[in-house]
């Protein structure tokens, strides 16, 4: 089986996530600015050696992204590393690879090569296990694709053997403190019991008094939440899509295409009984002229866009200002009727036009330099903007904004003293724990001292290995400061106010000889051993980068 998958892979393999590679390559080419390790936006050809890459060469780039690109989306199964992540892992696998030839380590054999191919995440099974099934599937998909050759695919693998190979050698042991292990033990193997308390915040309706004295205090403390926005004020011509309803015809071949080709979008209305079969013809019949009012209106939307591009050509091609006896007269002469809209913001654009960002974005473009805007798509039609003003932001006076700041300041109260209700319900719940009450007993006095909803429950016992579905994340970021016994601070999120309460905590085996002490202290070791290596083939970048840095002018 391996000899076979190693001289399947060398003959047929040909194309690897193709796709991928180039638009990542492309991507890169264009992204490598100043502020990028590689090349420059100079025209003029800069040489930066790189353990024998050029950095200044946009073919250069492309073959270490490239090569780089395969290596990840063989190994995940996708394309897992993207930006500048994916270049600190073309980065360090190059300083690996330069590194193995200063180790004088011989090419991999087939074996190692073949094993390598058995690792490989994209052909791995639902099991995880190498698919060959999936694997012959890969290579067919790959036959007819002339644009990676089998000769580069077969390299980056090679490599990628090397790679790893220094890695580990570089790597070590990976030494770990059996105190690490102990304490990562606890935190994903510990079997906890916890119940939990939900304090809800819509009830908490504490009496907030609201002075003018308070309210003009917290209205200049926060003055930067009232600031009004730069507005716009415009109006503008509308060419309704359905006024061209009337221009359209469609055959029947259309109205059944565009039906073909949406329809989820015509749904038959008619209720089918149960175990009915399928009847596609009278599924259409039943919608068909529904569906072709859409597609009318569908076409009728480019002769509203066509006659909103004339207007705005014809301003640009006759020298038409705005506001002239000319543009009244082209207005006139086109039966076209200007309408006012609202000032709005760039955030929120006009709400006569459905709060379109296009067509808000578009607007802040214009000035009284640039009066009018290009034809643009709005909801049943298309438009020209015409400018009318431009409003600079500007601060409020409090009279203006007094129902917003009174609600501001009284949410703001309301959410502060919340917390404080909190901690003091906190207090109470665990006097009434140690005094020998359980915990849903003792949520229920608390709760009746009080006019907040809480609603305790009981969870059954997880480990934060496998830990239940639904369980709060909120309730598992608790339970690293928290022991048996222990009532956490309110936690507030979701609207509601969570306390977390350890009924019982049962530590794993820590005895060193176990299997779970044992296999924890591998993975730890691992990590830290891949640590290592990753900091230094990580310094062997920079001490090479460093080396080939340009001369500062």
């Amino acid at each position: 089986m391996i000899s076979w998958i190693q001289k399947t892979f060398q003959q047929h393999f040909r194309v690897i996530f193709a796709l991928i590679l180039i638009s990542t390559i492309i991507s890169f080419i264009i992204a490598f600015g100043p502020g990028s390790n590689l090349g420059r936006t100079e025209r003029q050809t800069v040489s930066r050696d790189f353990f024998g890459y050029n950095l200044g060469s946009q073919e250069d780039q492309a073959r270490l992204i490239g090569d780089a690109s395969i290596s990840v989306n063989l190994q995940t199964g996708y394309n897992s590393l993207e930006g500048a992540d994916l270049q600190n892992y073309a980065f360090q696998r190059v300083a690996a690879l330069a590194l193995a030839d200063q180790l004088h380590l011989p090419p991999p054999t087939a074996q190692e090569v073949a094993d390598y191919i058995k690792g490989l995440r994209v052909f791995a099974g639902e099991d995880g296990q190498f698919d060959a099934k999936r694997y012959g599937n890969f290579r067919d998909s790959l036959k007819s694709n002339p644009r990676l050759t089998e000769a580069e695919v077969s390299r980056v693998i090679s490599d990628d053997v090397r790679a790893n190979q220094v890695q580990k050698i570089i790597a070590g042991p990976g030494y770990v403190l059996p105190a690490d292990v102990k304490a990562q033990l606890a935190r994903s193997d510990s079997v906890w019991t916890l119940a939990t308390a939900t304090a809800d915040y819509a009830s908490f309706n504490p009496s907030i008094p609201v002075t003018d004295a308070v309210l003009t205090r917290f209205f200049a403390d926060n003055s930067f939440r009232y600031t009004i926005a730069p507005s716009v004020a415009t109006a503008v011509a509308y060419f309704p899509a359905a006024a061209y309803t009337g221009s359209v015809s469609v055959t029947d071949a259309d109205v059944r295409a565009y039906y073909d080709a949406n329809p989820g979008r015509f749904p038959n209305p008619a209720v089918k009984p149960a175990g009915a079969k399928p009847d596609p013809a009278a599924d259409y019949a039943a919608v068909r002229p529904q569906v072709e009012a859409a597609l009318k209106l569908e076409r009728a939307q480019r002769f509203a866009s066509k006659a909103a591009s004339d207007l705005s050509f014809a301003l640009y091609d006759g020298k038409i200002a705005p506001g002239t006896p000319a543009f009244d007269s082209l207005l006139a002469a086109q039966h076209i009727t200007l309408k006012s809209l609202a000032p709005f913001t760039r955030e929120a654009g006009p709400a006569e036009l459905g709060g379109s960002a296009e067509i808000a974005n578009e607007a802040f473009k214009l000035d009284a330099s640039r009066a009018y805007s290009d034809a643009l798509a709005a909801p049943g039609g298309a438009v020209v903007l015409f400018w009318r003003e431009s409003i600079p932001s500007r601060q409020p006076l409090f009279s203006e904004v007094r129902a917003k700041v009174t609600a501001d300041y009284t949410e703001n109260e309301r959410s502060k003293r919340f917390v404080e209700f909190g901690k003091t319900l906190r207090s109470l719940i665990e006097k009434l724990l140690k005094s020998g009450e359980p915990f849903d007993k003792a949520i229920a006095t608390a709760a009746s001292a009080t006019s907040v909803k809480i609603v305790p429950k009981t969870l059954a016992p997880f480990t934060r290995r496998t830990p239940p579905k639904d369980l709060d994340y909120s309730v598992a970021g608790a339970l690293e400061r928290l022991e048996k016994g222990q009532v956490s601070e309110m936690i507030v999120a979701k609207d509601q106010g969570l306390f977390v309460y350890v009924i019982d905590k049962k530590l794993p085996d820590f005895s060193e000889t176990g299997p779970a002490y044992t296999a924890m202290r591998t993975q730890l070791a691992t990590v830290n051993a891949r640590i290592g290596a990753s900091a230094q083939l990580n310094a062997l970048v920079e001490q090479e980068l460093k080396r080939t840095e340009p001369a500062a002018k």
